[in-house]
């Protein structure tokens, strides 16, 4: 069985460890709880007909005073780079994530996750905000980690990345060109 490193980044407070719960238990709970350090989880799944594990490296969110440390990353086959739709600041916190995190990792595959897609209407991320990610070749999910909506699908997308080989550049969120 392979198993590959997975980081969920973004910053504090956009779902990452409740989107981490959806998929490895399936469960949601509207309790908030800080992540201080790592939290790390495993899941088990089959995609295309190959055995994968996933270790899920769940990350303490960033802020302005509180920046991601590059020692996480090392290992990392690829990640998920988590936003919350009702906070703006969350996609520029992300955008300076990314850029980070290519620089330490390299061009390894990613998937960006919207998420609180269950509150839609109230959601600051705006189309445009989504078709300038898009226009970036970048994955995008809508999720929900409490409804569970794109969680299995974002998750599968990354996996499936991950398994093809280095030389491709079809690789979901491989930047192309940026």
């Amino acid at each position: 069985m392979i198993e590959k490193k997975i980081c969920m980044l973004g910053a504090f407070a956009v779902g990452k460890t409740s989107l981490v719960r959806r998929f490895v238990s399936s469960c949601f709970s509207d309790q908030y709880q800080t992540t201080i350090g790592v939290t790390v989880d495993k899941k088990s799944m089959t995609v295309d007909g190959t055995s994968l594990t996933m270790v899920l490296w769940d990350l303490y969110g960033e802020d302005e005073f509180q920046k991601l440390r590059s020692s996480y990353l090392r290992g990392s086959s690829g990640y998920l780079l988590v936003l919350d739709g009702m906070r703006r600041a969350t996609l520029d916190i992300a955008l300076h994530i990314q850029e980070r995190v290519s620089d330490t990792l390299g061009p390894v595959p990613f998937v960006v996750l919207i998420n609180k897609h269950d509150r839609r209407a109230e959601w600051d991320i705006t189309d445009q905000d989504l078709a300038q990610l898009a226009q970036r070749g970048w994955s995008v999910v809508m999720s929900s980690a409490k409804t569970g909506q794109g969680v299995e699908e974002a998750f599968t997308t990354l996996a499936r990345a991950m398994l093809i080989p280095s030389n491709s550049s079809a690789a979901a969120g491989r930047p192309h060109g940026s």
